[in-house]
């Protein structure tokens, strides 16, 4: 879907304010409420806009421990990636999942409570997923850039 300056500006409001009004919206981008709506509906439909969601503060909810782990497999056949991939998505406190070309098969970042926690949840859970013959972790000192939205 082509964008125009006038959509990427509802893009960046909404980015700004999920629960702005139409009516506000359109106020700010300088249209009336009719065809700003139209455009929302337009970019929702696309796909342009996926979703609409809360963003919670993982340090309000005491995970605020951040460990990226390298993942290597046994086996990288189809089946056994797509073994791992349906697993690896059970586990809550795997907040992303990559895989990579590299040395290593996937990058997970994990969020915890503290060191201890991470223990638990690398020892029970994330060594037993299917086919991980090693893993890598690296705990994370200070996010010093942590934004998981896209600028437009």
């Amino acid at each position: 879907m082509p964008l125009d300056k006038i959509d990427l500006s509802i893009l960046r409001e909404v980015q700004q304010n999920a629960r702005i009004s139409m009516t506000e919206l359109a106020r700010r981008v300088g249209l009336s409420k009719t065809p700003v709506t139209q455009r929302v509906q337009a970019m929702e439909k696309s796909g342009v806009i996926a979703a609409y969601r809360a963003v919670l503060s993982p340090r309000k909810l005491g995970l605020s421990h951040v460990t990226y782990m390298e993942v290597r497999l046994l086996d990288t056949t189809e089946a056994a990636l797509r073994r791992f991939n349906d697993a690896v998505r059970q586990i809550a406190e795997v907040e992303e999942c990559y895989m990579i070309a590299g040395n290593f098969d996937y990058l997970l970042k994990v969020r915890s409570r503290d060191i201890t926690h991470f223990r638990t949840i690398m020892g029970d859970q994330i060594s037993a997923l299917p086919g991980v013959a090693s893993t890598s972790s690296f705990v994370a000192m200070e996010a010093v850039i942590e934004n998981a939205e896209i600028e437009v």
